[in-house]
């Protein structure tokens, strides 16, 4: 309903965005806990975005990673939409090298934390002398941005949010950027925060984690711990994922075809979707996605109501429900009862 999954933006979405936040809300309640620092050993991941001066993505570019300690090198030519990644790559003093035919050669630098994601700011690259024609047409990254601006105006009954689902046949995928700056303004969304309150209230009211207690004490951890639920699935099966590997996280509405065959659609979407190539794929971001929030909400709940991988998987299959739930909402219910649409302008059902 609101937008974790591109599906779970419908009924089970508004449940699982009422999870909701960092476990900042958590933090701030619960007791202190001792906490370790990461391992200074802890690989991590970088990634970014190549452009030419305009805005155009930078389909083979060479992208060279160096290390002070003169390790080996890694290079890595730039997608279809601009993209790079290295993964696994030890902390500390990096270098980024980018050249492409025709265009000057750009250096990057920066230090990378333990076990962290770090997002280079978008590279754009100069030509290299001469003339050059350029071109007034929109760039794929330009008309993704218009897009994403017409998704973000969608709202269920002109309230909840409903930015994961886009009514173009073909959509033209976004980059790393464009997936974390749409995970961001969900998670931060008013609408996020009142979910965690409400699903809180709930299990407040039932009594679900005993261990947490009642009282404003009791409300502010179960809030906290619903609101990081919601905001880890959202970056992690939203960004995070889809990312790495480059993947929709949206859902694309079908609206055309024999009833049978729009739920069909429906239900699958949770397990299946369209990568950032144009194809359709296993859809490895929701499904690792579902997997890794559940280990993490395993993390935070009361000791005597943690199960191990029995509850992670518990969770996962829940969140995979949900997003099918939400294909469903999204493919028969949502557009009827969303006051402005990205589609509303096109003729469909």
């Amino acid at each position: 309903m609101f937008s974790q999954h591109p599906l779970s933006s419908s009924a089970g979405h508004v449940i699982r965005l009422c999870l909701c936040l960092l476990v900042v809300g958590y933090s701030l309640s619960a007791p202190a806990q001792v906490r370790q620092d990461p391992d200074p050993k802890l690989p991590g991941l970088i990634t970014g975005t190549v452009e030419d001066q305009t805005g155009a993505v930078s389909v083979g570019a060479r992208v060279r990673l160096s290390r002070d300690d003169r390790s080996a090198r890694e290079d890595v030519l730039s997608g279809n939409n601009g993209e790079f990644s290295f993964a696994h790559v030890p902390p500390g003093p990096f270098h980024l090298t980018i050249t492409s035919q025709d265009f000057s050669t750009q250096e990057i630098s920066g230090v990378l934390q333990p076990g962290e994601f770090h997002i280079v700011p978008v590279i754009v690259l100069a030509v290299s002398g001469g003339t050059t024609e350029v071109s007034v047409a929109l760039s794929p990254v330009e008309v993704a941005q218009e897009q994403i601006k017409e998704e973000e105006k969608q709202r269920v009954f002109g309230i909840i949010p409903n930015y994961y689902v886009t009514y173009e046949s073909n959509p033209v995928p976004l980059n790393a950027r464009q997936k974390f700056e749409l995970a961001w303004k969900t998670a931060v969304d008013p609408i996020t925060f009142v979910g965690a309150g409400v699903y809180a209230g709930f299990e407040q009211a039932g009594n679900r984690y005993p261990e947490y207690g009642q009282g404003a004490q009791g409300y502010a951890k179960r809030y906290g711990a619903g609101y990081a639920d919601a905001v880890s699935g959202i970056f992690i099966g939203n960004a995070i994922m889809p990312s790495l590997l480059k993947q929709d996280p949206r859902y694309i509405y079908k609206g055309t075809g024999t009833t049978r065959s729009r739920i069909l659609y429906a239900l699958s979407s949770s397990v299946i979707c369209k990568g950032d190539n144009g194809r359709w794929q296993p859809n490895y971001s929701f499904i690792t996605g579902s997997i890794a929030v559940g280990g993490i909400s395993n993390l935070y709940v009361p000791a005597n109501d943690r199960n191990g991988a029995g509850l992670v998987f518990q969770n996962a299959l829940i969140r995979l429900g949900q997003g099918s739930l939400g294909g469903l909402f999204q493919e028969f219910l949502f557009r009827r009862i969303t006051p402005h649409f990205a589609g509303n302008n096109r003729n469909q059902p």
